[in-house]
């Protein structure tokens, strides 16, 4: 069911998918729908889609479309709701070609980090890390003006819808090779910094507590890559053995995740110089530079 946050603008809507938890949260947001991962009929209604005709309603409630990433799990409904609404699609203006490579759709419009999304109350917020290509999205609060894109004219933090940056529970994946530990690790700060007082994440519930909750993950990928560094500093000479010292839950179904997410560790050690080159051999990663 669509589920409007009285509090704000905001309204989420979880739609099934084949994402871990098996949902994922569209949202819909001061003009903007965002992640419409699959078509519902939940959606339609809050998008002002008739949903036995298919036809947009009369002041339909969506004047842009957006993805915070174009991974499958958030895009697999922009076709059909830039067909249904009329809305202008927006990507951002890096990654137009993987953007349409995933949605089928090329974008009538680009955006960087801090615009506008077209006449929406929404600013992009640049957020790498999960994926290369990663935003999120800054609601601006009535009487918002132009300013900062992290708060509103008054210095009031906007609320973000933040993707796959955090999750309230848990922890999200940041695997080679799309992930960077190192700008996942960035984007986890800007956000905290910027006092956000709500996450609205692309899995699982409202995050009431953003800075908590960005420390947490903060300190989950620090810990863990501890643990992959003092693998590599006692003589583990591959990333299986790696893997092997870093986890110790069973990890049937997920190993190759746990490997990639290994090998993202690995990338960051050697970009900072913490771990030998060699490694870029062993781990079949970029060397710093290339």
């Amino acid at each position: 069911m669509a589920t409007p946050d009285l509090r704000s603008s905001v309204t989420r809507v979880a739609v099934d998918t084949r994402a871990p938890g098996g949902t994922t949260n569209a949202y819909l947001a001061g003009g903007a729908l965002v992640d419409p991962a699959a078509r519902t009929e939940t959606l339609d209604a809050a998008v002002g889609v008739d949903g036995e005709s298919g036809n947009g309603t009369e002041g339909g409630a969506v004047d842009a479309i957006a993805v915070t990433h174009a991974h499958p799990d958030h895009v697999g409904a922009v076709a059909e709701y830039a067909d249904l609404t009329d809305a202008s699609v927006f990507a951002h203006a890096d990654h137009v070609d993987r953007f349409a490579a995933a949605t089928g759709v090329e974008p009538d419009e680009t955006f960087r980090d801090g615009d506008r999304v077209g006449n929406t109350s929404v600013r992009a917020v640049e957020t790498p890390g999960h994926a290369p290509d990663h935003v999120a999205f800054a609601v601006e609060s009535r009487g918002d003006g132009d300013g900062d894109s992290d708060a509103g004219a008054d210095g009031t933090p906007s609320e973000l819808l933040c993707g796959d940056l955090a999750i309230e529970s848990g922890s999200v994946a940041v695997a080679a090779p799309d992930g960077d530990l190192h700008e996942y690790l960035n984007s986890l700060e800007r956000v905290r910094e910027a006092g956000y007082g709500r996450l609205y994440p692309g899995h699982g519930p409202v995050i009431e507590d953003p800075n908590i909750v960005c420390q947490r993950l903060i300190d989950h990928r620090l810990d863990r890559e501890r643990v992959v560094l003092a693998a590599v500093e006692a003589g583990a000479s591959d990333v299986d053995a790696v893997v092997d010292a870093a986890y110790e839950k069973d990890l049937t179904g997920v190993a190759d995740l746990a490997r990639a997410t290994v090998v993202a560790h690995l990338e960051k050690l050697v970009a900072e110089g913490r771990v030998g080159r060699e490694w870029t051999d062993r781990a079949d990663i970029d060397a710093p530079g290339e």
